[in-house]
């Protein structure tokens, strides 16, 4: 390959909307074989990418990140053009109560899904690209906190189940963006305007998870020490 770097960008950019930053790029292939065929050296890249900080990882330009004023609560939509890829920070069940998801986030730490109302045991896959992530079937619609590359974060709220979106889902998972309805400040989720990559950032899944069942206790404690002052004062 005459470039290598310049034909992995171009494929990744063409077939996952994933520009790599050159620098990350170069540094990437310095830990690969020559030799190594382009196919396999791409679905490397890719893989990578998908484990990475996309902040530090990607290109960023006006067309692939948020605009700066995509939190104009003022606006009351707009639709952002292009495609814009997104790593998840955070993910909420808006229709679970905070004890319903501390009940939900215990039963995936010991690798329990749900099947209606049935609970059962998941196994984890080599093939899962999200490392072992088990993704609860039903509930929402989902609030996730979103990053775009240039490090803005932006509400995305689920007006339609997305694959692959729930609680459970990996903290890092890549998304892209396109064509994506803006209201109010919070981006609108659905299924004809996401596409979800997958990918997991390992060191935030596991300080969002244990920080997200000390948050809702804190939460339910808070509320309880509350009602109990007010009983008190009537």
């Amino acid at each position: 390959m005459s470039d290598p770097a310049a034909q992995i960008s171009a494929q990744l950019t063409a077939t996952k909307s994933l520009t790599p930053n050159p620098t990350w790029l170069s540094a990437f292939l310095t830990t690969q074989r020559p030799t190594t065929p382009f196919p396999a050296l791409t679905q490397t890249a890719c893989f990578r990418l998908l484990a990475s900080d996309i902040t530090q990882s990607l290109t960023t330009t006006s067309s692939t990140c948020f605009p700066q004023d995509v939190h104009n609560v003022n606006l009351k939509e707009r639709r952002l053009g292009g495609s814009i890829a997104v790593q998840v920070l955070a993910v909420e069940d808006m229709s679970k109560s905070r004890w319903e998801q501390i009940e939900a986030i215990e039963a995936l730490e010991r690798g329990e899904g749900t099947k209606g109302r049935e609970i059962i045991r998941v196994a984890a896959t080599v093939e899962d690209d999200s490392a072992g992530a088990t993704v609860q079937k039903g509930g929402g619609p989902h609030k996730l906190l979103l990053q775009d590359a240039a490090g803005r974060r932006v509400y995305g709220i689920e007006l339609k189940g997305l694959e692959g979106v729930g609680l459970g889902m990996s903290i890092g998972c890549k998304m892209i963006l396109k064509n994506t309805l803006v209201a109010r400040g919070a981006v609108l989720l659905e299924p004809t305007t996401v596409t979800v990559l997958g990918g997991k950032i390992e060191e935030l899944h596991k300080a969002w998870k244990e920080g997200r069942k000390a948050e809702l206790k804190a939460a339910i404690e808070a509320t309880e020490h509350e009602a109990r002052v007010q009983n008190d004062q009537s």
